[in-house]
């Protein structure tokens, strides 16, 4: 399996936004159910959202519901994650994978940093 990529992240204020994109060579992202993870330090690999390769059951985290909004764009195969109003405790590397999560598929994952 080749790894995902992962890209978008940086350093932004509270309440600012970013956009996080995944590519997966060689998949289709449109074929798979999807997630967006988060780690931080010490801390166990959380699923953020998850968006099923079918229409309908996306799921977001009850921290980031209302805030952030998976989606696939079927013409560039890529995973998307915008993420609006963001907050200190967003602050972890993010990480796109199938959900469950296939092993041979995490990539190097983006930083995602939220500080005055």
């Amino acid at each position: 399996q080749v790894p995902v990529v992962e890209s978008g992240g940086g350093l932004v204020q509270p309440g600012g936004s970013l956009r996080l994109s995944c590519t997966a060579p060689g998949r289709t992202l449109s074929d798979l159910t999807m997630g967006w993870f988060r780690q931080t330090p010490g801390s166990e690999r959380e699923l953020v959202a998850s968006l099923p390769w079918y229409i309908g059951d996306t799921y977001y985290a009850d921290s980031v519901k209302g805030r952030f909004t998976i989606s696939r764009d079927r013409a560039k195969n890529t995973l998307n994650l915008q993420m609006n109003r963001l907050k200190p405790d967003d602050t972890a590397v993010y990480y796109c994978n199938t959900n469950p999560p296939e092993s041979g598929l995490w990539g190097q994952g983006t930083q995602v940093t939220v500080s005055s």
